[in-house]
């Protein structure tokens, strides 16, 4: 029966066929985008431009950025080895054991910490990290609007240059979905788990993502963005295909819950990888409902497609009190049990641990991600805010901490975290 899987290679060629097809409306769709941006090496060095720390500075001075001061504070304090070396962490855990302790290196899990929305609050995640010799995340996401934000005193390019100061990879969030209106099932982000097919982007809403990355791409050089859909999904897979060197990282909301869906969708990266098996599959942020056995399979998959230093599994640890999963949440051990077994995964924390969520008069709502920020200054709440995510931040350094004692290593921001 096995054999019966084997894919034909009239079937291969039948797709090529179609992709190669000159009157196929879906390709034509995606190179008329692309296009409209020059070739793709010309796209790739607007990129590569835009991205270098001193460019991205040099707007913010000329503009009168407020954040200039902060990045320069930022990159002094590195310089100056301010923060807390990984030695030093470790011997803060376990005393006796760190000095000679061995740590699973080659297994080191990433942490990672979401929502960063605001520029201001990575400065006092950073304040804080020196003054109780804590750790700074390696990987942040962002779930703020692009437009909102690319307006407020350059915070998209001042999340750019920190990113780089602190040696951490970084995904932002477009606004090209369905919570712009254009998916007619939704009335707000608040009906958002009403549905269970997701945030979706119907209709065009592929190419008008592509177009909106294309566009944050080589103005600001941002590489990875979250991905939500199949349909965004495979534009990705085609357009670094032919040549644009983006990445992105699958959200929780596509809903990949058990290792089949995972295999689906890496097959499709497989089949859409350059010749030198590159994917523009940065992350794959599964469904919170997944367990840990079923990981382990489906970073077998991984593994076996050829991905498994190329497309890091990441599973939430915390989730933010309200709006998202019930509670309490703590995958805590997960992470643990996998770090023991596979290498390339991340921990995200989304909320505090419950035990100080339950402290706040106002605790975490995944809700808050898409209020606007002068509503949310209207409202006197921005301090409440940045407490959730400071409460995030506690939750990735006790993730750390855990990490230690059973002797396994993280990935904290390398450029702050000497070895």
């Amino acid at each position: 029966m096995r054999e019966k899987l084997k894919i034909d290679p009239e079937v291969i060629d039948e797709i090529n066929r179609y992709l190669l097809d000159p009157e196929n409306p879906l390709v034509n769709g995606i190179l008329g985008v692309i296009g409209k941006y020059g070739t793709p090496e010309q796209i790739n060095a607007r990129a590569e431009e835009a991205r270098k720390l001193p460019n991205l500075v040099g707007s913010l001075k000329r503009t009168g950025s407020p954040y200039v001061k902060d990045l320069e504070w930022l990159e002094e304090a590195r310089d100056k080895g301010a923060f807390v070396g990984i030695t030093e962490f470790r011997k803060k855990v376990l005393p006796r054991e760190a000095a000679s302790g061995e740590y699973a290196e080659d297994r080191a899990v990433t942490l990672e910490i979401s929502a960063l929305q605001y520029f201001p609050w990575l400065i006092e995640e950073a304040r804080r990290a020196i003054e109780r010799k804590e750790l700074m995340p390696g990987r942040y996401i962002r779930v703020r609007k692009m437009v909102e934000q690319e307006n407020d005193n350059g915070d998209i390019r001042a999340i750019a240059a920190a990113m780089q100061i602190i040696g951490a990879s970084y995904v932002e969030t477009l606004d090209t979905k369905g919570t712009d209106g254009s998916n007619v099932h939704l009335g707000g982000p608040e009906t958002i788990t009403g549905y269970f097919g997701g945030i979706g982007q119907p209709n065009t809403h592929p190419l008008l993502w592509l177009d909106e990355f294309l566009y944050y791409y080589t103005t600001y050089g941002i590489q990875q963005v979250l991905n939500i859909n199949p349909g965004t999904v495979l534009v990705g897979y085609i357009a670094h295909r032919l040549g644009i060197d983006m990445g992105f990282k699958i959200s929780v909301f596509m809903g990949n819950d058990n290792p089949y869906s995972i295999l689906w969708t890496l097959l499709t990266a497989r089949l859409l990888s350059r010749a030198d098996g590159s994917t523009p599959l940065m992350g794959f942020n599964v469904s919170n409902s997944i367990d840990a056995e079923s990981l382990l399979v489906s970073a077998e998959v991984r593994r076996k497609l050829g991905f498994e230093s190329d497309v890091r599994i990441e599973h939430h640890v915390t989730e933010t009190y309200r709006s998202i999963v019930r509670q309490p949440y703590c995958r805590r051990e997960d992470v643990l049990k996998l770090a023991e077994k596979i290498p390339n995964i991340s921990a995200k924390h989304e909320g505090g641990d419950v035990e100080d969520e339950k402290l706040r008069n106002h605790p975490s709502d995944i809700l808050d991600y898409f209020r606007e920020k002068s509503e949310v200054c209207e409202s006197n709440e921005m301090d409440l805010l940045l407490a959730n995510y400071l409460d995030k931040h506690a939750a990735v350094n006790r993730t750390a901490e855990a990490l230690t004692r059973k002797g396994l290593s993280f990935v904290a921001a390398r450029l702050l975290h000497r070895r």
